[in-house]
Parts: structure tokens; sequence; C-alpha cells
């Protein structure tokens, strides 16, 4: 008998047939207890549907409403990698590097550029203002042809100069919306050099465009909306005559005149560093 009740007991936890509860509630109290938590948490996401619309009414499409970075923008180099190992007798040794410049460069064929941007006045900024409240988008861009980086545009060497040991290396500064990066008509510009224990082994460089410059024109940059046909400006260093066989530390910097240098805690900031070697031993 006693058996009988205990599992008469644990039953009824679950259905009392005599009070006709489930779980110690009626279904009237199940309903109840549902229909507070279904109305609780519709006026929570009513809340937050308001909140996140409120939010986003103070935001602009183009611009952000406000832009905490760095004083110093970022640079990158094209191929990308911190070490770069190439054999003059090697075709596969730099054949990706190759590929890597054919296709990042594509979008910078001067047919391209003529099709999409305008040919812009050098050595001064293009402002695009807004007129009040009304938006002066989508902004025009200024054509950069991919001829104006010369021996290291791809067109009349194939190799960017690999093949014969002396190679291209493509840099670009990182976007920053509105960033006016040079006053009084003075561009910023690129600058290479050795780390010191290797400062006698990188010879001699050269720059395209003149000077390894990127031109005012080409700023301020105003968003990847706003300026959908964009073309970041490029500089191209090419290494004539560099110690073979050897490991080389370079480093770029970029050079301004209302730039601040980068913090030495920050390895990105306004430079950038990689080691070069030049293999021509089978």
């Amino acid at each position: 008998m006693a058996k009988d009740a205990e599992k008469s007991t644990w039953k009824d936890t679950i259905w009392n047939p005599s009070t006709r509860e489930f779980c110690g509630r009626t279904a009237s109290s199940w309903g109840l207890i549902l229909l507070f938590y279904l109305v609780f948490y519709i006026f929570l996401a009513g809340m937050f549907c308001l909140t996140m619309y409120v939010m986003l009414q103070t935001l602009d499409d183009h611009k952000p409403t406000w832009q905490d970075r760095l004083g110093t923008p970022g640079m990158m180099i094209r191929p990308r990698g911190d070490t770069m190992e190439i054999n003059t007798h090697n075709t596969e040794s730099w054949d990706m590097y190759t590929k890597t410049l054919d296709n990042f460069l594509s979008f910078y064929n001067n047919s391209l550029q003529a099709e999409k941007n305008d040919k812009c006045t050098p050595d001064q900024y293009f402002i695009q203002a807004d007129s009040g409240d009304v938006k002066n988008i989508p902004k025009r861009s200024c054509q950069f042809n991919r001829s104006l980086l010369q021996e290291c545009s791809g067109l009349n060497d194939r190799t960017y100069g690999y093949q014969a040991g002396k190679p291209c290396i493509i840099i670009k500064l990182n976007r920053v919306i509105g960033m006016l990066p040079g006053k009084d008509g003075q561009a910023p510009f690129v600058t290479c050099g050795a780390k010191k224990e290797d400062s006698d082994k990188i010879g001699k460089v050269a720059y395209y465009p003149e000077n390894g410059a990127f031109n005012l024109m080409y700023y301020p940059y105003y968003g990847k909306k706003a300026q959908v046909n964009y073309s970041q400006p490029l500089v191209a260093i090419k290494f004539l005559n560099i110690t073979l066989n050897e490991d080389i530390n370079i480093e770029c910097r970029i050079i301004s005149n209302n730039i601040p240098p980068g913090s030495e805690r920050d390895k990105f900031a306004g430079k950038v560093s990689f080691k070069l070697r030049i293999n021509t031993k089978q």
C-alpha cells in the first residue's frame, strides 16, 4: 500500500486528475503566465528596436559621426609578407609575387581609370563639399593610372624586375576618411632604407611616381559608399642593386609635414618593415 501511495504522489506532481493541475498549475494559470512572458518579451523587443532606430537616425551612411583614430595612418605593401625570398634562377620562387601584383594593379589599368574616374589638377586637394543639407554624392575620384608606376607597372616588364633580381614593391597608405596628409602644397612621400645592421647593403632605390609622393589630388577620401570608384594612390619602390644572397631588413616610412611620426609601440603606424633576400645561386 505504501508503494502505491508513493507512485500516486509522484504521478500527481506531473498531472493531478482531481485538481486538473499539470506540474502544479491549472490550465488557466499556465495560460496567464505564458501570456505575461509573451507580453514581457514583446515589450523588450520593442524597446530594443526603438533604441536601435533612434541611434541609427544619428548616423550618416557616408561618414562616421565620431572618428577616433591614430594620428598616423598605417602602411601596407604588395606583395604581402614579412619575408620575401627570391631566386632569380627559379621562376616558382617569384611567380606568385608577380601574379599578386598583376591582380592588384588590374584595377589601375589606364583604360579602366579613364572610364570611371576624372583627370584632376595635381598638387591640390580635390575637395567636394556638400551644399548645406544636400549631399554631394556620389563623390568623383581622380585617376591613378597604372602607367604612373613606370618600371614597376608591369606593362613593360611582366616580371616586375623579379627575374633580374631588381624587384618592385608597391606601397599604399591606409585610407582615413577626411585626412589631409600635407599642408602648404607639400605632398607626403615614402622613403625606404635598410635597418642599421644592413645599412650598406640596400644599394640604390628608385621611386615611382617621382620622389615617391602621394599626390594631394587623391585627398580627402570620403568613404567607401560616398566615393565608390576611389583609386588609392600608390608608390612603387624598385631595388636596383641590392646586395645578393643575404637577408636585408628594410623599413619604409611616410614623411609628411603634418602627419606625426609613428610610435615605436605601434609597428604599423606610418611605416612598414619586411625582410628581402635575393638569391642568384642555383
